[in-house]
């Protein structure tokens, strides 16, 4: 028991290491940036393009990364989470800069709604066996009375 516990322990090494996902902002580069001297031609000079702009202000830049590492299935597990938003005022000088990470999220609730489909309310049974005895042996185009073929002129 022991020996199998030490084993499947070691096998971390097997894993992949931790990826960077998207935009990861240095610390050391943000305190390049003054607050009211500032530009934005500065801070994409000095830390990048943002990752998104905030949908209803141009003037504020989100730069998102995150830190994912493989899992057991290779589904990604997030280690970390950092969200940089910088603001401008209305002539493009740095108005401030705000970190958040992980513990600012807001949980978000899935509401479990189904959209209404018109048509009938057949369950899966009956519409696997509702085409039985619907099947026409002659074809789809055949003449009345059970030949098959084009029909003859009279």
């Amino acid at each position: 028991m022991l020996v199998a516990c030490l084993l499947l322990s070691s096998c971390g090494w097997l894993m992949p290491p931790p990826q960077v996902r998207g935009n990861k902002v240095d610390p050391e580069s943000l305190k390049e940036l003054v607050v009211g001297t500032s530009t934005k031609a500065d801070v994409s000079a000095v830390i990048g393009s943002p990752t998104a702009k905030d949908t209803f202000d141009d003037n504020t830049w989100l730069y998102i990364s995150e830190l994912t590492q493989q899992r057991i299935g290779r589904t990604l597990g997030e280690l970390e989470q950092n969200v940089v938003v910088v603001s401008f005022d209305g002539k493009g000088v740095l108005k401030s800069i705000e970190k958040r990470d992980k513990d600012d999220a807001l949980p978000v609730a899935v509401v479990a709604r189904t959209t209404p489909s018109p048509g009938t309310e057949a369950s899966f049974l009956q519409q696997l066996l509702g085409n039985i005895g619907r099947f026409n042996p002659t074809g789809a185009g055949s003449a009345p009375g059970g030949r098959g073929g084009a029909p003859t002129a009279p």
